[in-house]
């Protein structure tokens, strides 16, 4: 790169967007304080509902929206929404993650649960061959509620489903395996992956509790919340190797009350953080990312959002809420003038 090409690239500074039920996806390029939403001559509608939001460091300039339609992709520099063409037309994508080891692969969860790749970063999509029912229990349609790339094994992938419990690939998606030992129910909405002392630690937020497995998912063992209903919804490991996981909590959807509980020890023991203001709905999205590990974003079902700026320490309950809140992703952005 000359040094005329370094002088025109913008600087990246943390961009957060909010995928909402009806309300499409608000931008906040000032950590919260004042927030945008393209209106539908953008490229989507304003009544959209947005299940998922994934974008890729290598990609800076685009992120995927995940919608009830199909797949949207948002230009940064055009500042436009289109809409993506793939087999997942007409299904809801509930979930999407790209592999943090390879830009152009993606793999995508919908509903009714069923799973789909792609190897060329979003143009084309194929389904894959893993067994997930259409509809489970309590009479209730599936859907794969998080997708997750293990950050270090290229080849594994975590899918997490409502309500067909916790499926896992060894080889990059082509066959999958049902996980389901020591989990209290199938009900799972959230997977996370640490390593302590170079050993693969694997978290399962279920609908009564958070479930912690030192087998690659063989097994797992649920661990004890100091909170009256264990209901869990989403779990993140802060973006370095210390220990530190978050995991939202409430008395499920979209509930009338929320916690947020931090763990320093690897997901042995949790502790309660103190969030400003009640909490109107179950916690239920966690934003975390390396590019500024002390910065995380949490948002109840019900459209509260709460910022913190030290790790989690302290908290600060931003102004604006956005009805109902089932997305939620911050990365570093590129910021172009209008």
């Amino acid at each position: 790169m000359t040094n005329d090409q370094t002088k025109t690239q913008p600087k990246l500074k943390p961009k957060f967007y909010v995928g909402t039920v009806g309300m499409s996806v608000w931008f906040t390029e000032d950590l919260g304080e004042t927030w945008t939403r393209p209106n539908s001559e953008y490229g989507m509608t304003n009544e959209a509902r947005v299940w998922a939001i994934a974008s890729h460091p290598a990609n800076p300039d685009f992120i995927l929206a995940g919608t009830d339609h199909g797949l949207n992709r948002w230009d940064e520099r055009e500042k436009r929404w289109s809409h993506v063409p793939t087999a997942m037309d007409g299904l809801q994508i509930w979930a999407l993650d790209y592999s943090p080891h390879d830009p152009n692969v993606l793999i995508a969860g919908v509903c009714p649960g069923a799973l789909y790749r792609s190897r060329d970063g979003g143009k084309t999509w194929e389904r894959l061959n893993v067994s997930m029912p259409v509809k489970c229990m309590y009479d209730v349609i599936s859907r794969v509620t998080q997708v997750l790339f293990d950050p270090y094994d290229p080849d594994t992938i975590w899918a997490s489903v409502e309500i067909d419990a916790l499926h896992r690939s060894r080889d990059g998606g082509d066959t999958w395996t049902r996980l389901n030992n020591g989990l209290t129910t199938d009900d799972v909405h959230g997977v996370a992956v640490t390593r302590e002392n170079g050993k693969r630690i694997v978290f399962a937020a279920v609908n009564r509790g958070i479930h912690r497995s030192e087998d690659d998912g063989e097994t797992f063992e649920r661990v004890e919340m100091p909170t009256p209903w264990q209901y869990t919804r989403a779990v993140a490991i802060k973006p370095k190797e210390d220990g530190t996981i978050f995991v939202t909590n409430g008395e499920g959807p979209p509930g009338s009350w929320g916690r947020l509980f931090r763990s320093k020890d690897f997901g042995r023991s949790w502790t309660e953080l103190d969030l400003p203001a009640e909490r109107n709905s179950t916690l239920w999205t966690i934003s975390v990312n390396d590019f500024d590990p002390n910065l995380i974003f949490v948002c109840s079902n019900l459209g509260q959002i709460f910022r913190s700026d030290d790790g989690g320490d302290t908290w600060v309950k931003l102004k604006r809420e956005l009805g109902e809140i089932r997305s939620a992703h911050w990365r570093p952005a590129p910021i172009y003038e209008v």
